[in-house]
This record gives C-alpha cells, structure tokens and sequence, in this order.
C-alpha cells in the first residue's frame, strides 16, 4: 500500500491514516487516475466545502472511473456550487436546537453532543457541511457543562455522540469523556454515530476497545455505510470486535442519486451488512443541504426502490425509509402505501 509515496506497512495506525488523508482534489486525481477535465470543478467545489479522503477508503475505489459510487460521494462536483431552491443550509433546524454550544436536543428522551468537527471523510451530501463548528467546539469545560445540562433533565436516558465523527477523538479523550458519562445514572444507553470504521477499519484497535469496555451503559454504534462496495474483510472484523465485546450494530443509509437508488444496490448492502453483524437501520431520503440538491431523488421514486426492497428481504434486512423535518421531534416513517 503507498501513502504519499511512502510505503506503509500493516503496523500503520488510524491516527497515521487520518493524517495521511487526502485533502486536494490534485491528490486524489492523480490517486485513482480520473480524467484531468473535471478537475478544475472539482477544484472549485472544494474550497467551498473541503475535500478528505483516507487512502483506505479511495482504495474500494475503481481507478479511471468517474462515476465510481464511493468516488461519488467524495468527490467535489461543480452542481455543489449552484443554489438550489427550497433547500437550505441548516436543513433539519439544528442551530435552533442547540440548547447549549455543542449541545443539540430535538428529542425528548435523546441528547446530541457534538463532540468534534473532524472526520475521516467528507461526504458531499453531508447535512452538517455548512454547521457552525466553531461556535460549538468543545473542551473539558465546555463538555463538563453539557453534561451537567443533560444531568438536569430526567426525560434524557440516552446520548448520542457525533461530529463530525466521534471515533476521530483519541482514546485518552474518548476514556475521559466515558467515564464521566459512567457517572451520570439516568443514561442507559450510549451511542456512537461513525463512518470512521469503514473509511479506516484499524480505528477499531485494541484501545478503542478497552475504552469501550470501561462503560457501564448498553452500548450502540450507528455505522453510516450507503453501499456494498463499502464493505471488505477488513472492516468485517473491526465490526466482530465490536459485536464480540456486546456492542449493538446498527447501519443509517442516505438514498442518493446514481449511487445507490436501486433495490438490487439496497440489496446487496442489506446482505453484506448482516454478514458483518449490523442491521440495516434507516434509510434517510436526503436532507436537503444546500450544495447537495443534485443527489436527491423523487419521493415516488424512494417508494418504489422500498417495495422493490421489501419484496427481495426478509423483513429483518428491510431499513426504514426516513425523512427528517425542521422542526420535528422525531424522524418521519415515509408511507409506502
């Protein structure tokens, strides 16, 4: 495997990795050999919204092919710098939920901390492209503080982590922020929502796991994973340390236009995420951010990939189709019928 033109062995940590991630759209072109005309856009795009892509995660990637579903999702495209009508840069309303910064509670039993903006990939479609980061980072004072805040209310039993991406804090940090949580009697239920582990599987070390292990509440990760290609060896056993150490595997798809808007796609991703112990979760029809309008789908159109969905699985591999509305407290099961 070469980083950088540098030969990385298998002793190559997560925190090398997420160093060594590409961050140009020069990188990654000359990476996976894509046509150099669409990378002037690309160029264009990424100064709007930052380009990151762990070698790990370019590498499930088909070299020279543009319309690769992972490179997709990934790459800077000139339509992100068009405004789009009726879509917006806080779509799901969360800077007015933010009861305190870092803090967001739209649910009643349920509280977000944001517990950092880094990740190990950025994804175009992300919801969060355009959040304030900077007016919610957190440190020590800050997330004593939180914490102190979800400490009173008694509604809360749950928190969830999130960022970014929660696995990019380092084990020290996670431990610390653990143990507080241990503290807290009202939370049965800590849950972790990632892409790390698909973008670069080695985050799930032995540390990590001994983090985990130092909690006394059920622990759940919501993995973030939106097609089979996704999905290897490697990360299949990351997720057996997980599963083996009790820890509830869950996966949130995004539908997203030429990706992975077909039934046989959905399919085939709901197989291999139960070979790897996950269960598929939601499928969420695109927020929409602006910057992203040109992943969405028709409604009409996510209903009939659902049916086509429900027809193929097993009602245990059928995710929920989801959308979530400014405003809402809670998530909204789309009808099918």
């Amino acid at each position: 495997m070469i980083f950088s033109g540098t030969l990385v062995r298998d002793t190559y940590n997560w925190q090398q990795s997420l160093a060594a991630a590409m961050r140009s759209p020069e990188e990654l072109f000359a990476y996976l050999n894509l046509p150099p005309k669409y990378l002037a856009a690309a160029k264009q795009a990424h100064n709007d919204f930052p380009l990151c892509v762990p070698y790990e995660f370019a590498s499930k990637m088909e070299k020279g092919n543009i319309e690769d579903p992972l490179l997709k999702q990934v790459l800077p495209f000139e339509a992100e710098l068009k405004s789009s009508e009726n879509y917006s840069r806080d779509p799901v309303g969360e800077i007015s939920a933010v009861s305190t910064p870092g803090l967001i509670q739209k649910y009643t039993s349920r509280a977000l901390i944001v517990t950092t903006s880094a990740c190990a990939v950025n994804c175009r479609y992300c919801f969060r492209r355009h959040f304030p980061y900077q007016e919610n980072s957190l440190h020590n004072t800050q997330i004593n503080h939180i914490l102190s805040q979800v400490e009173q209310d008694s509604n809360i039993n749950e928190l969830i982590l999130s960022g970014g991406d929660p696995l990019s804090l380092n084990n020290d940090r996670l431990n610390l922020l653990i143990n507080r949580i241990n503290d807290m009697s009202q939370i049965r239920i800590l849950r972790f929502h990632t892409r790390l582990p698909v973008a670069i599987p080695q985050r799930i070390n032995e540390g990590l796991i001994n983090t985990l292990r130092t909690s006394n509440k059920k622990m759940v990760f919501v993995l973030h994973i939106n097609h089979p290609n996704e999905l290897d060896h490697k990360f299949n056993l990351a997720m057996k340390k997980l599963a083996q150490n009790n820890v509830t595997l869950l996966n949130q798809s995004v539908l997203l236009k030429d990706i992975n808007d077909s039934a046989e796609t959905l399919t085939t991703l709901s197989h291999k995420l139960f070979e790897a112990g996950i269960l598929p979760y939601y499928l969420h029809l695109m927020d929409k951010v602006q910057g992203a309008a040109h992943f969405d789908l028709p409604m009409q159109k996510a209903i009939q990939i659902m049916h086509e969905i429900q027809s193929a699985l097993p009602g245990y591999l059928v995710p929920k189709l989801v959308r979530e509305t400014s405003g809402l407290p809670y998530k909204t099961s789309i009808n099918l019928t």
